[in-house]
């Protein structure tokens, strides 16, 4: 990428430039730690720390120049050659500069939103597009309103489609993010109970993803998971309804599974394969494949790109234990909606004869928090044969669990590491594992403590 002067002077309420040898830049920073050679430094200013105070290690870290507000001075240790651009607010004028580099370099925007399923949806349409032109997508969780414009900013000059994540915990955060990015396509996976706490309902959650209309270009499709009730409430001649139900405008059909992954067929697209676990994923798999489909891809290349996809760490993550044994590490994050969809593709599998559900807190589910971990104890059941909570909140599983069944082992542990105990002897060639919590508990942990089991505390 390059990010030229030009364009970084159009930003800017004044500059000090020597005008005759402008810089332009091979990449935008916020972070000394990891600014790279001849960046352009954005020092933002946050409740506990301020980036101008780092502005020295910036310049010899490699910076070339910094955007720096207008009303704080500047250091007298700054070379006097060293190029400056004076904006009001720091962040604002990040938001901004994204904005001007987006429309410089013109892609397809694809934005993706929902409860549920957002990075496994980027990392889809990631496949998919990289067989039509050159694709940039969101990398980690650079989903808010820093991260998304450094993400635009980090895309190559010659990108031809970006595919943006968009988080957020209230509303009017996605709608700052779509009317940025300004997406000529968009897609909202599905509502669960992610971030109660500040939203209230599911519905208030429906109208926060929402939001992600507001930047759509004219003519953009929002496509969404037409089996949600809430967001069928959004159609019209832009939206089209994507799912299992005879009333989508895209069904889903012919569904069917084996070792290598699932089999399903969409109108106007064909029959499509993903080498992933969860039934959950073929609908996933569906938005991506029809979205990409509106946007021009061929069915070809959709089924290519379905076929080879590789998905983010810690969803539904397949590996072999030391014991044999399958893990699936589904642990980057969760909800009651996620969570039962993951207990489902546990319970899916062929040619076990333990299968264990390890599950944990959730977190930001509001007043509601009990009945919605309570709830989880109706996906409990046959083939599961041992059910190991973990957690304040996780506990409230299996006390629900333990009164309603006798053929289930259940164990509870306080912590990750008292539940590496309990799990490991429970473990071999014929045993599969489901790791599943919020990102908070941090439940992959487990992994690290099998081996060092015997140290944590135990409580049944």
């Amino acid at each position: 990428m390059s990010i030229s002067h030009q364009l970084v002077q159009t930003i800017a309420k004044a500059t000090r430039v020597n005008d005759a040898n402008p810089t332009s830049f091979l990449s935008v920073s916020i972070d000394t730690r990891t600014l790279k050679q001849d960046a352009l430094y954005i020092p933002i200013s946050g409740e506990r720390f301020d980036g101008h105070h780092f502005i020295d290690k910036a310049i010899k870290a490699g910076a070339k120049a910094s955007l720096w507000q207008e009303d704080i001075p500047v250091p007298e240790s700054i070379p006097q050659d060293f190029q400056l651009y004076y904006v009001e607010d720091t962040l604002q004028a990040l938001q901004l500069l994204a904005k001007q580099y987006r429309n410089h370099v013109n892609p397809k925007v694809i934005a993706v939103t929902g409860s549920n399923g957002k990075t496994t949806v980027k990392d889809m349409l990631s496949s998919i597009l990289t067989f039509a032109g050159t694709t940039y997508k969101t990398q980690g969780n650079y989903n808010n309103h820093i991260g998304l414009p450094l993400t635009i900013l980090g895309m190559q000059e010659d990108c031809q489609y970006l595919i943006l994540e968009m988080g957020m915990s209230g509303y009017g955060e996605i709608h700052l993010l779509s009317t940025l990015s300004e997406p000529d396509a968009a897609l909202i996976t599905n509502i669960g109970e992610s971030h109660m706490e500040q939203l209230g309902s599911r519905s208030g959650i429906a109208k926060a993803k929402a939001e992600i209309r507001d930047g759509l270009v004219s003519g953009g499709i929002l496509y969404i998971d037409g089996d949600e009730p809430l967001l069928t409430a959004l159609s019209d001649e832009t939206v089209c309804s994507v799912g299992f139900s005879e009333t989508n405008r895209i069904q889903i059909k012919q569904i069917r599974s084996d070792s290598a992954g699932f089999h399903f067929t969409l109108d106007s697209i064909g029959d499509l394969s993903i080498p992933l676990l969860g039934k959950h994923n073929v609908k996933n798999a569906s938005l991506a494949a029809s979205l990409a489909a509106g946007l021009g891809v061929s069915s070809e290349h959709i089924q290519d790109g379905l076929k080879q996809v590789e998905i983010s760490s810690m969803r539904l993550e397949r590996s072999m234990g030391m014991h044999g044994e399958l893990i699936i590490n589904d642990a980057y994050n969760a909800s009651p909606t996620s969570m039962e969809a993951s207990i489902e593709a546990l319970k899916e599998l062929e040619g076990f004869t333990t299968y264990i559900a390890v599950l944990g807190d959730m977190y930001e589910l509001g007043e509601n928090e009990k009945e919605l971990h309570e709830r989880i104890s109706r996906s409990i059941q046959a083939p599961i044969t041992h059910l190991l909570t973990v957690g304040q909140k996780g506990k409230w599983i299996s006390d629900v669990v333990s009164k309603e069944t006798t053929d289930l082992q259940i164990l509870h542990a306080d912590t990750v590491h008292a539940a590496a105990v309990l799990l490991k002897p429970l473990l071999d060639k014929k045993t599969a594992v489901l790791l599943k919590a919020s990102r908070g508990l941090k439940l992959e942990q487990i992994l690290n403590d099998l081996d060092e089991s015997g140290k944590g505390e135990m409580n049944k």
